[in-house]
């Protein structure tokens, strides 16, 4: 490991505004942030460009990124601390573990920003809006709480408007060009993914939704439809 990593996690172990698989966090999240303001988790946050903005946005809100990596949650944390930004911070852990850390309804958005789209057809059940991340979240979402994808991928876009469709989730906003058709000023923060452009559509895609009471599971016919109509 380089010696910029090595001092980046030694570092970051003394930062107020990140935690390291925390015990007994459940419930508490309004005593971390010294408020009771919604809390907006930012998953898979990479360096964190959407915490930090969006903390910028929205002080009457508190935004947490999610990510195993401490490398790269170093660079969001800092420039928190760097502004002050109180009501930004990270949870360094993997999203499978988010139920340990979050009681029920604890939670009143999420954050899906660019996430590895696992184009592979047998890797369909990666992807962060599959269903089965999908129930995930409703644990910790509060009732008609909100999930947003901003994505350059039109293969993951696509697959997410279908589960929507077929397991009755609720539309809130469709947007299929970010930069020429919608206004919204927190859609205009960019990541450092995005400014790679991997998937070279041109184009970034944005989903607005909410779950409902109960998803079915018919994930084997999704996983049947995707056989038929995506090529690997």
């Amino acid at each position: 490991m380089g010696q910029k990593k090595l001092k980046r996690f030694a570092e970051i172990k003394t930062f107020a505004n990140v935690l390291e698989k925390p015990e007994n966090m459940p419930g508490k999240w309004s005593n971390f942030f010294k408020n009771e303001n919604p809390l907006v988790l930012e998953l898979a946050c990479g360096r964190g460009e959407y915490t930090v903005g969006l903390s910028r946005l929205y002080p009457e809100k508190n935004f947490l990124g999610v990510d195993i990596k401490g490398n790269r949650i170093y660079i969001g944390a800092k420039k928190c601390l760097d502004e002050k930004l109180n009501n930004g911070a990270f949870l360094r852990t993997q999203i499978e573990m988010l139920p340990t850390y979050f009681d029920t309804a604890e939670v009143d958005e999420i954050w899906i920003t660019f996430p590895d789209p696992q184009l592979r057809t047998s890797h369909a059940k990666k992807r962060l809006t599959h269903p089965r991340f999908l129930r995930l979240y409703q644990q910790l979402l509060k009732p008609n709480g909100i999930i947003h994808l901003k994505t350059d991928s039109p293969k993951l876009y696509i697959f997410t408007k279908r589960v929507i469709e077929l397991y009755g989730l609720t539309i809130i906003d469709d947007c299929n060009d970010v930069y020429n058709k919608s206004n919204k000023k927190e859609l205009k923060i960019k990541t450092h993914y995005e400014g790679l452009d991997i998937a070279q559509s041109n184009k970034i895609f944005y989903l607005q939704f909410k779950l409902p009471s109960n998803i079915i599971n018919i994930d084997e016919q999704l996983q049947e439809e995707l056989k038929l109509t995506e090529v690997e």
